[in-house]
Parts: C-alpha cells; sequence; structure tokens
C-alpha cells in the first residue's frame, strides 16, 4: 500500500478517436490492483470531431483526491498528440514534468483545408523540452501497426508509461489488466503493442530533461 502522502497526477491527453480514455482505464486499473488510491477524471472537446480528450488520473495514499488535477500540478503528461501535449503541458504542467509523447501529429481540419499551420514537430519537441524534465519520444502509432493495428497506439503508450519507471507499478499489473480487459480476438494484439512501447522507451532511453 502507499504511504499516506504518496500522490502523482497523471494526465492522459489526445484528440477524439485516439483511445485515449481507454488507456486511462487501463493505467487505473493496474493501480487499483497494485494497492493504489485512484480517482480519473475526464474533459472532453468536440472529440467526434477530432477535438481535444484529456484524462486526469490521480494516485494517492491516504485521502482520496478529487477528480480533476488543479493547474499547474501535473506530475507526467502522456500525450497521444504533439500539438495536444503541448497545450496540455502549457496549462497543467512545470518544470518537474515528465513527459510521454507519440510523435505522429493529428492534423485538424482547418490545418487540412489550409486556414491554418501546424508547426514542425521539431518546434513542437523543443517546446516540450523546454517547459519539462524529461521527454520521452515514441513512434506508437507506427509501433502499433508492428503490433497488428494501428488502433492500438493508446496501449503502445501504456506500455511506454510502464517502461518508464515514473510509476511505482509493475508491468505484470498492466498486463494482467490488459488480458482481462480485452475480448480474446484483441488480447495478443494490445499485449504485443503493451510490450513495444514499454520496449521503445527502454531502448531510447528518453531525451533527457532540459534544453539548455
Amino acid at each position: 500500500m502507499a504511504g499516506d502522502k504518496f500522490r502523482v497526477n497523471i494526465i492522459i491527453t489526445g484528440v477524439g478517436g485516439q483511445g485515449n480514455v481507454l488507456a486511462s482505464q487501463m493505467v487505473a486499473l493496474a493501480a487499483g490492483d497494485s494497492g493504489f488510491g485512484v480517482t480519473v477524471g475526464e474533459t472532453f472537446g468536440a472529440s467526434q470531431r477530432g477535438g481535444s480528450v484529456m484524462s486526469h488520473v490521480r494516485l494517492f495514499g491516504g485521502e482520496a483526491l478529487g477528480p480533476l488535477i488543479p493547474k499547474g500540478k501535473a506530475d507526467i503528461v502522456v500525450g497521444f498528440e504533439p500539438l495536444e501535449t503541448l497545450r496540455i503541458l502549457r496549462e497543467y504542467g512545470n518544470p518537474g514534468t515528465a513527459v510521454i509523447m507519440n510523435t505522429r501529429p493529428v492534423y485538424p481540419l482547418g490545418v487540412l483545408i489550409g486556414e491554418t499551420a501546424y508547426p514542425s514537430l521539431a518546434e513542437v519537441v523543443e517546446a516540450v523540452r523546454r517547459m519539462s524534465r524529461q521527454l520521452q519520444r515514441v513512434e506508437a502509432t507506427r509501433l502499433a501497426q508492428e503490433a497488428g493495428s494501428a488502433l492500438a497506439a493508446n496501449m503502445v503508450m501504456v506500455g511506454a508509461l510502464a517502461g518508464s519507471g515514473l510509476l511505482p507499478l509493475a508491468e505484470e499489473a498492466y498486463r494482467r489488466v490488459i488480458a482481462s480487459q480485452f475480448r480474446p480476438e484483441l488480447r495478443d494484439l494490445n499485449l504485443r503493442a503493451f510490450q513495444l512501447g514499454v520496449d521503445a522507451v527502454r531502448q531510447n532511453g528518453g531525451d533527457g530533461g532540459k534544453q539548455r
């Protein structure tokens, strides 16, 4: 069991259709099964049209925490889309926040029809580095395709969080939850995607902390 003073604030963010709500449920269930107190809160933009979707996952010992993380108090941001990661980091992050980010952009309609511009990935990465203590970049979409379906990118990102060592949860806790939550025909796919996320973070060792 966690000590009374233990608390970790995690935001899992993306856009509609990326599966970050399911990912947050996997993390919360793994934490609960590991003996931690957990609260989960969700906020949605126009998610069906590719709008923002953000999950607040709070792990604690002792007295329960409210479901929403105060602005500026996120310890970890798991971002499924680069620009959305940066947006949430600006609002909820601080210099001690660790970031895990999928590098595949999802372009909003305004960009696709030429009304607005999307910054380069290099610009987004540099901004995230400046604003956080640690950045792990993950090619989650590519790895999910390698596992068998691009739709499993959310489980790649769960694996990346598990492999990062940022949370005191055993990898097996995540595997048990994933195995219990998916139908047999999808179980192996999602477990493969999870493992690819774990391996990716361990191999690249992250992108380090702040850039001076």
